[in-house]
């Protein structure tokens, strides 16, 4: 059956924020999308299901291994299936590109050649499964300030050779279902409205006939987006297009061609999905469920086997069991498993270094450590509980303007999502927060969210007002206003807070509202000192440091990468007390680490999952080989990257480094020489490296026999990287190729080179050409060069 315009158009914006709506005159069934670079969270934003917490994409990625990347995508389409849904919105394959940039978490690395092949890997793992995966943020979209308005500009060459190309091998390897278009400008037109990108390059000169679908709101325009390549507008059911895009065929502004264009891979995409016939797919059932031990094991090894040997002074890692333990700060006892914003998900548990070290070592001390936050954040560890149930979390009432309950929910983040996944019949106008506090004494107690607010706890109460500042949708979900205040509180006391929702603006009844809570922090010279005697009193000190979710998260940018409150201080006098000292970095991204050379080892171990605590022990006692590498370079001081500044200028942001990005751009001297340099990781073993030859002309391989000299089995990373003569052109890694082997053993390792990497672009021709002659670099990473071909 034919549908007329208007049913066409109404298929080409979402029905509710994540789900498209069914169209039962052609057979079409509802499609139901989830976020998804961490864990699929499923149709609700907040409050939703639980579900398996993943690893972050730069500790996945620290593998460099394809198979890995293969099996989590097989593991997230396992998650989606679980939960009937048809899309997972990931991998976001968006560059390192300035290392301040605050969603970095979600992206794999600062190199187009290894994200685009972990791509690949991952969405073949996924779309082997009948569930669709998302590459994102098509395009230029590596930082998080001003992100709705900034206009990223970018040079054609360096667009095609770096940002566009792990899209690209994407596309070509791996048949990716969808894409995302992001929310910024790319040389002066909405991503959303990219023709040259859109339809020239993606669905031209690619020949890709998947979907290209909006950012969640990032859609401005009917005819400009429709012409431009969009294909599906989210979320729903209102947005720019419905009756403003039936118009626009109408007024001749758009072809009815290129509608029937988007509604066909519209189809296309249902039918991939199972959402396409006379009747819907069947969904497996007994799927593992997040906390089984098959996840367990499965989230354990590829967090562990991603976690990367900065430095190991003496062989001072992995820890011998039996070794007395001081384990020293407050990431140690509350890690931090997920970056913020879109990417959370509501896990089972997370569990802690403190859980993991403990549970494996008999003789483990574990010591607080100074204060890591400015922002607080919803109540975490069990300090405040549900009134009713008793389980660590709040109690969420929802009332309609009359004071009648549309919803009584638990919601043990102690924070929920209020009007933007409700299916009530009414309009939720004020809510009643209550938790129980576990603590007495001097707390601070808070709520979170915009509306006027009756806070009580105890004898005490507050009322106050907390505003939006109208920055949109990044504020009202993801960095809603708050208020801490002070209390004195007795163990068991209730803290109620009453709040009545904005009624007008955007968004109006909507947006993140929580309470917060913890015990008032202490002086940073009590806790220095308990530090100090814990440390002196073991035989090694491992101290935890990192960063939160206030620098890794979506909406914001970091502005320097020293680690926040008093860490550094805190390393100092360890390393000052201890035998040994042993730092776990607990960050996504690069930190400044002015204390590096004054300890014995350094773990990096980015934002590990729900078993983050346990893989951090397993690392650490070398159960499971920490063998990761680097997938971004490491400054040595603020500024000192080769892109860094992330804050546009009138609007504009200029990638005025071209494709120097990264180590690219330090080995070319455009930035000073790095701490740790791109591919950098020792793992458990040392190498020799001999015999290295060069095959094949058109597309060489190298070929090197790799010696483990250490006393444990190992994995080992062979890259290698392509100098042109052209110093036009930067450095770049060519390929790569891992191995296990056992001590006192060798391998003959093959390196095939990427042909993408052998050509640039000629914008005189506007074609691609072969790159010129030059050098093929065997490293373990760049600043280990162990032959030259």
């Amino acid at each position: 059956m034919t549908l007329d315009l208007a049913a066409k158009v109404a298929l080409l914006t979402g029905a509710t924020m994540f789900t498209l709506a069914p169209q039962e005159q052609i057979g079409l069934h509802e499609i139901r999308l989830s976020d998804g670079p961490t864990g699929v969270r499923g149709l609700k934003f907040s409050g939703g299901r639980v579900v398996a917490l993943f690893p972050n994409a730069t500790l996945l990625a620290s593998a460099w291994d394809a198979d890995a990347a293969y099996e989590v995508g097989r593991i997230l389409a396992e998650e989606a299936l679980s939960q009937e849904i048809h899309v997972v919105l990931g991998p976001t394959i968006n560059l390192h590109r300035s290392p301040l940039g605050g969603r970095l978490f979600e992206a794999y690395s600062e190199d187009p050649l290894l994200t685009g092949k972990l791509a690949a890997a991952y969405v073949r793992g996924m779309q082997d499964q009948g569930v669709a995966a998302c590459l994102k943020h098509l395009i230029a979209n590596e930082s998080e300030t001003d992100r709705n308005t900034v206009n990223s500009v970018v040079d054609e060459a360096t667009l095609r050779e770096v940002y566009l190309l792990p899209f690209e091998i994407a596309v070509e390897e791996a048949d990716a279902w969808t894409m995302m278009a992001a929310y910024n400008d790319v040389n002066g037109a909405a991503a959303t409205e990219q023709h040259h990108v859109n339809n020239e390059i993606v669905k031209g000169e690619w020949g890709y006939h998947g979907l290209i679908m909006s950012d969640w709101f990032a859609t401005r325009t009917a005819a400009a987006a429709a012409n431009g390549g969009l294909d599906l507008v989210m979320p729903g059911p209102g947005g720019p297009w419905g009756d403003a895009l039936v118009e626009a065929v109408k007024n001749g502004e758009v072809d009815e061609s290129v509608i029937d264009d988007h509604v066909n891979r519209l189809l296309l995409l249902a039918d991939r999905v199972g959402a396409l016939g006379e009747e819907p797919r069947e969904f497996p059932g007994g799927l593992p469920a997040p906390d089984s031990d098959v996840r367990k094991e499965q989230l354990t090894r590829l967090a562990a086997s991603g976690m990367t040997v900065l430095r190991n002074e003496n062989a001072a890692l992995p820890l011998a069991r039996g070794t007395r333990v001081a384990l020293i700060g407050r990431h140690a006892v509350q890690t931090i498993d997920m970056g913020g914003g879109s990417a959370q998900v509501n896990p089972p548990y997370q569990a802690s270094v403190a859980d993991g070290l403990t549970a494996l070592l008999d003789d483990v001390t574990v010591t607080d450590g100074v204060e890591v936050r400015t922002r607080p954040v919803p109540a975490r560890g069990g300090f405040l509980t549900d009134p009713v149930t008793g389980k660590p979390g709040i109690r969420v009432q929802l009332l309609d303007a009359d004071g009648t309950e549309l919803e009584d929910r638990f919601c043990p983040q102690s924070s929920t999502m209020v009007g933007m996944d409700d299916d009530f019949a009414g309009v939720v106008a004020s809510a009643v927060l209550r938790g129980r506090v576990s603590a007495g004494g001097p707390v601070e107690l808070g709520v979170l969210g915009a509306g006027r607010w009756l806070v009580e706890a105890g004898e005490e109460s507050l009322r106050y007002r907390l505003d939006l500042t109208g920055n949109g949708f990044g504020e009202a979900v993801l960095a809603p206003p708050l208020r801490v205040d002070r209390f004195v509180a007795a163990e068991g006391d209730i803290l109620t807070a009453r709040v009545e929702l904005p009624s007008d603006g955007t968004f109006a009844n909507k947006g993140l509202f929580g309470l917060l809570g913890h015990v008032a922090p202490r002086s940073t010279v009590d806790v220095l000192d308990d530090a100090v005697r814990a440390a002196s009193g073991a035989d090694v000190a491992v101290v935890v440091v990192g960063l939160t979710e206030e620098q890794e998260t979506e909406s914001v940018d970091k502005t320097t990468l020293a680690l926040p409150g008093a860490q550094d201080a805190l390393v100092e006098a360890v390393a000052g007390a201890a035998r040994r000292t042993v730092v776990v970095v607990n960050a996504a991204t690069p930190v400044l680490m002015p204390w590096r050379d004054r300890v014995d080892a350094v773990l990096w171990a980015g934002l590990p999952g729900q078993e983050g605590g346990h893989a951090v022990a397993a690392a650490l006692l070398g159960d499971i080989e920490p063998a990761g590498r680097l997938v971004s370079t490491f400054p040595a001081a603020d500024g000192g990257s080769p892109a860094w500044s992330v804050t546009p200028v009138d609007g504009r942001l200029p990638y005025d480094e071209g494709p120097f990005i990264g180590y690219r751009g330090h080995y070319a001297g455009r930035a000073p020489e790095p701490v740790f340099w791109f591919g950098h990781g020792l793992g458990y073993a040392s190498w020799d490296y001999s015999d290295a030859r060069l095959t094949g002309s058109d597309q060489p391989e190298v070929m090197v026999t790799v010696t483990n000299t250490g006393t444990r089995a190992s994995r080992e990373v062979v890259q290698v990287y392509l100098r042109p003569d052209d110093a036009a052109q930067p450095i770049r890694l060519a390929g790569w190729t891992a191995v296990k082997v056992k001590p006192g053993e060798s391998a003959r390792v093959t390196v095939h080179t990427d042909s993408r990497m052998w050509r640039v672009w000629n914008t005189t021709s506007g074609e691609w050409e072969r790159a010129s002659g030059g050098q093929l670099l065997i490293a373990r990473g760049l600043g280990d060069i162990r032959a030259t071909l």
